[in-house]
């Protein structure tokens, strides 16, 4: 029987939004995450907070400030969520002892508690002295999350903790990866309420929710293998991004940037922007009503990318009429090149703010979630 690891994320503020940045998951010594090892740019950052959910129904307002922390970056400051594992959680708990499995539940509040965690999932020593999983390990780890943002945090520990630098880079690598398999996770919503109209990464992948389902994907069910964005900020995104920004009445800012997926260049930085998407699932592919995504799939090693350009057109008569172009593209990476300012977005339910120019790239099969 397995050995099951019941990990909670534990800060008030980053129930909603994204926990287990930095160093300070709740009141822990913050520390800044460095950048992925296969391309260093530690000076690329997000400078925003954990939001309190996905903004489907338009791009992050401008009145949403910055608190001048970056996105692998917490205070210390926070306050703690309670001691006591949440119902779901406990609930989940029974259900697995039922079965047999030796439980275990974890709530941690800083990186080195999740990397603490996580190292349990390690395998043997390799000759090349790499860090690598385990693939017959036999401790299952479920991930019990209020938002996207707190499962993209274990995943990005995941990443940090296996993915080796270029320079040891090892042959049994896939040639299309730069990190290996990650050790499948089990997902155990903590909302129900975002299996519905706004709905989270779980809800979209079709992943049970009940707490005795999530306990049966993880003693009987099997990896369900999925797409990994990684990006050159140092952080990972399951879902997507959208970029782009709206004033207090709720109409989109105009913006501009260079957005190129792979050989196609979507936009040169020119014209005015409302919004970009980065889809690896759909959490983003519509805005207000805007189709921008047709069909992201985080299963087909490919990202979907498009971008809303407001057009002036001529009617016949002679009069004047904007309507919004949406541009869609597909490949292996993106990237994307603010001309000017700031822009506001939001990466799996997280708000930051992109002043540089970031890129993301496909991992293909490179995280799992136990599924029936």
């Amino acid at each position: 029987m397995y050995d099951v690891v019941l990990l909670t994320l534990g800060s008030e503020r980053d129930a909603p939004g994204g926990c287990g940045s930095g160093g300070a998951c709740c009141g822990g010594a913050a520390g800044a995450d460095t950048a992925p090892t296969s391309q260093p740019d530690t000076d690329q950052t997000d400078t925003g907070q954990a939001n309190s959910g996905r903004t489907d129904n338009g791009p992050t307002s401008t009145d949403q400030a910055s608190t001048g922390q970056t996105d692998t970056e917490q205070t210390a400051a926070e306050q703690c969520a309670t001691e006591r594992p949440r119902v779901p959680v406990l609930a989940c708990a029974d259900a697995l002892n039922a079965r047999g499995a030796r439980v275990e539940t974890v709530t941690a509040r800083s990186d080195a508690e999740i990397d603490a965690v996580l190292a349990r999932l390690d395998g043997p020593a390799r000759p090349d002295g790499l860090t690598w999983p385990d693939p017959d390990s036999k401790i299952r780890l479920v991930v019990a999350t209020a938002s996207d943002g707190q499962l993209r945090a274990v995943l990005r520990r995941l990443v940090k903790r296996y993915a080796p630098a270029p320079s040891k880079r090892p042959a049994d690598l896939p040639g299309n990866r730069t990190l290996p398999d990650l050790p499948p996770v089990a997902v155990l919503p903590l909302d129900p309420a975002r299996g519905d109209a706004h709905r989270d990464l779980a809800a979209q992948l079709g992943l049970p929710r009940d707490p005795a389902a999530v306990a049966a994907a993880v003693l009987d069910g099997t990896p369900r293998r999925l797409d990994l964005l990684r990006n050159d900020g140092g952080s990972v995104t399951l879902d997507g991004a959208l970029l782009g920004a709206a004033d207090d009445a709720g109409r989109p800012l105009h913006w501009r940037a260079r957005v190129e997926v792979d050989d196609t260049i979507l936009t040169d930085g020119a014209e005015p922007l409302l919004a970009c998407a980065v889809g690896n699932a759909g959490g983003y592919a519509t805005l207000n009503d805007v189709a921008l995504l047709t069909a992201p799939d985080p299963a087909d090693g490919q990202v979907e990318v498009a971008v809303a350009v407001p057009v002036v057109v001529r009617s016949a008569w002679g009069r004047k009429r904007v309507r919004l172009e949406v541009r869609r593209a597909r490949g292996r990476a993106v990237s994307v090149l603010p001309m000017e300012g700031k822009v506001p977005y939001l990466d799996d339910g997280v708000e930051g703010e992109l002043t540089r120019k970031r890129s993301w790239w496909v991992e293909p099969g490179a995280w799992a979630v136990w599924s029936i």
